[in-house]
């Protein structure tokens, strides 16, 4: 649905819909192919933004340093949530100085000595996990007895939440990730985390540990982050964690399920894993609608549009991933696809601090169950599957399979 504007182009309403499987948005998809830059009302929020979806625009955009993330603290800017997901603070939302003195704390965290370890601690879960759940046997939701249990492992291990508090941050990030969740219960919900986050960093300032939340609170304790900064950061990484890898990996699986001539040749070869690894999160359209906006500092030109100073503007990966003009036959899943760099991490400054993280946790997964499942098929018809309805991230509610 279109609106017209008085100054200019009209705007499309853009609604949260349920959708299946890898499902695309049509909405994103038919702007990518007609007007790749456009303006957009989202169902929260007041007035519109422009949405950018063609992949050069996207890195343009993202790379820009006069588009601000500090700057959408505290504006009503339109939005798929009634409230905003990221606190204020975070590295999510900052612009440099502090946003690069803020990456310069997270870096030794995903380094390559962190995760190298972190890897080998993951294998010996994800193998844990495989055997308890073979010898269950079959049928079994896989999201519920592998996916998820080891999402929520890697990532409490990464920042230091105790085992017992999991049951409560799980329930923080389901009630969190919903549309429906009203403002006034997202900001109750933010400030119990926040209250735990602070609780948990002046414990590990007396007891330190081997983990994010232990770095994190020794540099407050020297002035290198603040307490709400501690408190933002941790409530990203935490959330991304916990809800971003679990339904990414699980449509990760559901996808070479459907697809059993690709897959059989992937497992015939795990060296082509990585790259299998990256084409997959190329193909999945990860979120329902869109993240954090930017704001325009001053006038920039993007596609022949020009985005006024104090506007708000959205990129759309998912689309950006999809752009014929870079991709052959941008809608095909090929698992030994090697054409341009995809963007399922973002671009630019605010790149996903966790990708690597991600990665090495898909790449586990898959290698795992690959290995350890020869048989492993869908318990149910793909149409049958129950996909997650109303939340940010996409993602089967259930992975039934068989084997």
């Amino acid at each position: 649905m279109t609106s017209p504007r008085h100054d200019g182009p009209v705007v499309h309403d853009w609604a949260v819909v349920p959708l299946a499987g890898t499902d695309f948005d049509p909405v994103p998809h038919r702007l990518l192919h007609e007007e790749p830059v456009a303006r957009v009302r989202l169902p929260h929020g007041e007035g519109h933004a422009w949405l950018v979806t063609r992949y050069e625009d996207v890195k343009q955009i993202t790379a820009d340093p006069r588009m601000s993330r500090a700057l959408t603290v505290g504006r009503p800017i339109t939005s798929m949530t009634p409230h905003t997901l990221a606190p204020p603070g975070g590295v999510g939302r900052a612009d440099p100085p502090d946003h690069t003195r803020l990456r310069k704390l997270l870096a030794p965290t995903f380094g390559r000595r962190r995760m190298t370890a972190l890897r080998a601690h993951t294998e010996r879960t994800a193998g844990m996990l495989a055997r308890r759940t073979h010898d269950a046997g079959p049928p079994t939701d896989l999201a519920e007895t592998f996916i998820g249990p080891l999402a929520t492992t890697v990532v409490a291990e990464l920042l230091g939440v105790p085992a017992a508090d999991l049951g409560r941050v799980e329930h923080w990030r389901a009630r969190l990730l919903r549309h429906d969740t009203t403002a006034t219960e997202g900001e109750s919900v933010k400030k119990e985390i926040a209250g735990y986050f602070a609780d948990l960093a002046r414990q590990r300032a007396d007891y330190p540990a081997d983990d994010l939340i232990s770095e994190l609170a020794a540099a407050r304790a020297t002035g290198g982050i603040s307490t709400p900064e501690l408190v933002s950061t941790a409530v990203m990484l935490t959330l991304n964690g916990l809800d971003a890898v679990r339904n990414i990996v699980a449509t990760m699986v559901y996808v070479l399920l459907v697809h059993p001539d690709q897959t059989g040749k992937l497992r015939g070869d795990l060296d082509r894993l990585p790259r299998a690894v990256d084409e997959l999160l190329r193909f999945v359209p990860q979120r329902n609608g869109v993240g954090m906006p930017r704001v325009a500092t001053t006038d920039v030109e993007v596609g022949g549009v020009t985005v006024r100073a104090g506007e708000a503007v959205y990129v759309f990966y998912p689309a950006a991933n999809r752009d014929p003009a870079v991709y052959t036959d941008p809608d095909r899943l090929d698992l030994g696809r090697d054409e341009a760099p995809h963007l399922a991490f973002g671009h630019g400054a605010h790149y996903c601090a966790g990708a690597q993280l991600a990665r090495m946790e898909a790449e586990v997964m898959l290698a795992t169950l690959l290995t350890r499942f020869p048989g492993l098929a869908l318990a149910e018809p793909p149409d049958r599957i129950a996909w997650r309805t109303g939340t940010v991230n996409r993602g089967p509610e259930t992975l039934p399979v068989t084997w």
